[in-house]
């Protein structure tokens, strides 16, 4: 009975204004009287929950804030701990290829002397070494050494300024390696200490391989058309070419650069198909800088033209009953 008059006596609804009070008002009777109109958790209670989320909010932004600078902070320890960039591998800061050309270019200085001209060599080696180094770096003078065919074969970066260089070079019938310590700063190089010779690898180890198999009577039918192809791809003519490769196929010859000295040999597989892979040893002669009559023994061999064997694999086709070539390239290791 005292809800149901509660409710009669302040009828208001939310957002009216509150009157002014009665006489013989009582708050705290009051207050007491409409504590059960708040429905639940209407008003001042809502204000709690938000209050509530977003300490929950903020508590979750600082724990990702202390976990992100903490691992940036044991990152950095582990860098200063672990080891420098091993050897072999290129850095941001060092210039690799730079480097290489820079060693390419002090060995073949360093490795070519003459005992009857020492002053020349110590004048080139000037721009490679670091002042105060002895001129001839290492060499006492005496004896004659030739070197080329130098190519760059490898690097090992130790850090941003120092790195070493492998240099391959060839003197006389041997192989070798040059080993160039090198130093880098602001785009300049300078051979940073004696260098090392070492010994290059040797030839690898080919397994032999069996004779192939062979179509004798094709090999004989196809070498007058060999001979003839090769003889046009020489001269390099178009139109004599058109005679022998197929329908469409455009090769391009030497134009007279070689001639056909000897068609050597000429290896096709079995098989009864109209398109073959077939190869062919052809010696071609290779005119010398000075045209020398053929026919005399007594003239200089310099002079002579020279015989270069060449093995190549064609892919041939037979078309209205005779064969053609389709390509042209070098041969396989198959060759015997």
């Amino acid at each position: 009975m005292a809800r149901r008059s509660d409710v009669q006596q302040d009828p208001r609804i939310a957002g009216d204004p509150d009157p002014y009070p009665l006489e013989g008002f009582d708050p705290a009777s009051a207050a007491r009287a409409a504590a059960p109109r708040r429905r639940g958790w209407s008003g001042g209670g809502g204000r709690w929950l938000v209050w509530t989320g977003r300490v929950i909010l903020w508590a979750l932004i600082v724990v990702i804030v202390v976990n992100g600078v903490r691992a940036v902070f044991e990152r950095s320890l582990q860098d200063d701990g672990a080891p420098s960039t091993p050897a072999g591998t290129a850095t941001s800061g060092f210039p690799a290829t730079q480097a290489a050309a820079f060693a390419n270019q002090f060995a073949a200085v360093y490795l070519n002397y003459d005992a009857a001209n020492p002053q020349q060599r110590a004048e080139r080696l000037k721009s490679f070494l670091p002042e105060g180094a002895d001129d001839q770096f290492g060499w006492n003078g005496y004896g004659r050494m030739s070197a080329g065919a130098f190519q760059f074969a490898g690097i090992d970066v130790v850090d941003d300024h120092n790195a070493r260089v492998t240099v391959t070079y060839q003197s006389g019938g041997s192989r070798g390696l040059l080993s160039v310590p090198v130093y880098y700063e602001n785009g300049r190089f300078v051979v940073a200490a004696q260098p090392a010779l070492l010994p290059a690898p040797g030839p690898a180890g080919l397994p032999q391989l069996p004779d192939p198999d062979r179509d004798s009577t094709t090999e004989a039918e196809l070498r007058p058309q060999l001979e003839g192809f090769f003889k046009a791809y020489a001269a390099g003519n178009q139109v004599d070419l058109q005679r022998y490769v197929a329908s469409g196929v455009t090769v391009n010859g030497f134009g007279g650069e070689f001639t056909l000295a000897e068609l050597k040999d000429v290896v096709v597989p079995p098989g009864g198909t109209d398109s073959r892979k077939v190869t062919a040893v052809v010696v071609w002669a290779v005119a010398s800088g000075e045209q020398a009559a053929l026919a005399s023994p007594s003239q200089d061999p310099a002079a002579q033209p020279a015989g270069l064997e060449q093995a190549y694999q064609l892919t041939i086709e037979k078309q209205g009953g005779k064969w053609f070539v389709r390509d042209i390239q070098g041969a396989n290791r198959s060759v015997g």
